[in-house]
């Protein structure tokens, strides 16, 4: 039988790997029914469970229920009729027979979104800081170890050197994760837009001016990659407030991907 401990530490694994789930705890139970309260499993987005609260077509129901509460980012509280009489309002109906009705919470529980920032310089810097402190997890990503390091980059998850092509090539990705290049070398720049479109993530920035993401975007299009494929760029990057200094370049960035990650959580509502 799955223990308590057994369902916390998948759900760390789960968060460690970016990936959001639904916890669900048996909190009431009347009559019979299949597990007593504190009993708890998990279902993920696709309805992958571990652990049960004991099978069926409760559980099935309650596969569905999570499901539809990952999808609207909202805990809800869901209770089921396990007998073959009329129920309550409200209620779920099983078709089971067992006697009794359960009520169960379904908590979700959505991982940190990370932050990758792919260059150390006076922009990232801040941007970091910033992103940190809205609850980002961050990732820096850089082949100048002098810039890119713990010492500077106190508040980052990792901090990653040495070949640029092959960090960026192996940097993982989440669909859930934003990235923002901000090297400055154009060419490294090219690489990692080039590589980092070809990843599943939920946004790519690129850092520099119109003219700079106008001209590395016509080099996409002449490799074969269509406007669709782009769909996630935002080149270049920021929402336009006039901003100048480091600082402020940073507060715009993180202003259009806050604005982001809350317009795609609403259209999913």
């Amino acid at each position: 039988m799955t223990s308590d401990l057994d369902i916390l530490t998948e759900a760390r694994r789960l968060l460690e790997k970016g990936t959001p789930f639904a916890l669900c705890t048996v909190i009431e139970k009347k009559g019979s029914g299949p597990r007593d309260v504190g009993t708890k499993m998990i279902v993920g987005e696709s309805g992958a469970t571990y652990g049960t609260i004991g099978g069926g077509t409760l559980e099935k129901a309650l596969i569905n229920e999570c499901k539809e509460a990952l999808r609207e980012h909202k805990a809800r509280k869901v209770t089921f009729n396990l007998t073959d009489e009329g129920s309550d309002r409200g209620m779920i109906e099983t078709g089971l027979m067992c006697g009794g009705q359960v009520t169960v919470f379904i908590d979700t529980v959505e991982p940190d979104s990370m932050l990758i920032i792919i260059g150390s310089g006076h922009v990232a810097l801040p941007l970091a800081r910033l992103a940190a402190i809205v609850g980002f997890g961050i990732t820096i990503v850089d082949d100048d170890a002098e810039r890119a390091n713990k010492e500077r980059f106190p508040m980052a998850n990792k901090v990653i050197t040495g070949d640029f092509a092959r960090a960026v090539n192996e940097l993982d990705v989440g669909p859930n994760d934003f990235i923002v290049i901000a090297h400055g070398e154009p060419e490294h720049d090219y690489l990692a837009l080039r590589t980092m479109i070809a990843k599943t993530s939920a946004y790519v920035g690129l850092l520099g001016s119109r003219i700079k993401a106008a001209k590395l975007v016509q080099r996409l299009h002449s490799e074969g990659i269509s406007e669709g494929g782009l769909a996630m760029l935002h080149a270049p990057v920021g929402v336009a407030i006039g901003a100048q200094t480091p600082e402020e370049i940073g507060i715009s960035i993180l202003a259009e991907i806050i604005r982001h990650k809350r317009s795609e959580r609403d259209r999913t509502i």
